[in-house]
């Protein structure tokens, strides 16, 4: 059974309008079941993911059980620039009751799968990055044989060998065994990846799986079109594309609340300049934020910060 909630209302919160000024106006919050989109109906649907087990197996900060209700709440708040005729909808949160990461990560793969099905663009909150092996999940259910390209943003490859146990740390390990055993090719791109938070047998692993990467020192506006040309050839070889958004990869000057914090992250302007780039390919399928943990937030700044990226992508889709 489905270990899940819906978000209350009132969790959505701000100023208040006659013209549904921002976006806690626009929100509609349902159960996924509830969902009836008209033909050709642009809709946007937010769904939570409320588990950090793989954070905790991961030896990180717990806590980002708590990301995707904070972003909801800082997200509220914001202008709301969408079209009337545009549906933006919140269909609650998956959890992980007993640490069964596992099974939160089989009902996560089962739910956007169903979103998908609807012809819904869906924004996942996190909750650990052990998020993205349910997600690709799903989106390979939806798709079957198509080329999913995936497009991290992040310090961390998450490439850990899983043989002690899954965890935040395996997803894409997870995904590229996944992909050995179809036979199809792992397309995987990180960017922003720091030397000081993989080590030399992640580096080798990730160069065994002909994974695309760009480093810390040259993921910066100082280097854009070089980021664009990647971005842009490593989209060319995909049917369609999974973004995800490790917010520990962003300096700790921006995203202070995350599971591994550093002050060496890379900034908000590139990360915008790739996600035009993508968006622009009109080949993005589905989105999640990841490792959003509000214990350690300061002033709400990262949750303003997801919740920008959140509110950039959803105007820009």
């Amino acid at each position: 059974m489905l270990a899940y909630k819906k978000t209350p209302p009132e969790l959505w919160s701000g100023r208040t309008s006659e013209q549904k000024l921002y976006l806690h106006e626009k929100v509609h919050c349902g159960t996924i079941d509830e969902i009836e989109i008209a033909e050709n109906q642009k809709t946007i649907v937010l769904l939570g993911y409320a588990c950090d087990e793989g954070v905790k197996r991961n030896q990180g900060r717990i806590g980002a059980v708590n990301g995707p209700d904070t972003i909801r709440q800082s997200l509220g708040k914001f202008p709301n620039h969408l079209e009337d005729d545009f549906q933006f909808i919140d269909c609650g949160t998956i959890l992980c009751p007993e640490g069964k990461m596992e099974q939160a990560q089989e009902d996560l793969s089962q739910t956007i799968a169903q979103l998908l099905s609807l012809n819904t663009f869906p924004i996942v909150l996190g909750g650990g990055h052990d998020i993205a092996f349910g997600h690709y999940q799903g989106i390979k259910k939806h798709l079957g044989n198509k080329k999913i390209g995936i497009i991290n943003f992040d310090a961390h490859f998450d490439l850990r060998l899983n043989t002690p146990g899954n965890t935040s740390g395996t997803p894409f390990y997870q995904i590229a065994q996944e992909c050995q055993k179809e036979g199809a090719v792992f397309n995987y791109m990180c960017l922003g990846v720091r030397r000081d938070a993989n080590d030399k047998t992640l580096f080798e692993t990730a160069d065994s799986l002909n994974v695309k990467y760009l480093e810390t020192a040259h993921f910066n506006m100082h280097y854009l079109e070089h980021v664009q040309l990647i971005l842009m050839q490593f989209i060319e070889d995909v049917d369609h594309v999974y973004t995800t958004l490790d917010l520990d990869g962003f300096s700790s000057a921006y995203a202070p609340g995350v599971s591994a914090p550093s002050p060496m992250g890379f900034a908000p302007n590139i990360v915008l300049e790739s996600l035009r780039v993508i968006m622009d390919s009109k080949k993005l399928i589905s989105l999640d934020i990841a490792e959003m943990n509000p214990t350690y937030d300061s002033d709400g700044q990262t949750a303003k910060l997801a919740a920008s990226l959140v509110h950039y992508v959803m105007h820009h889709k």
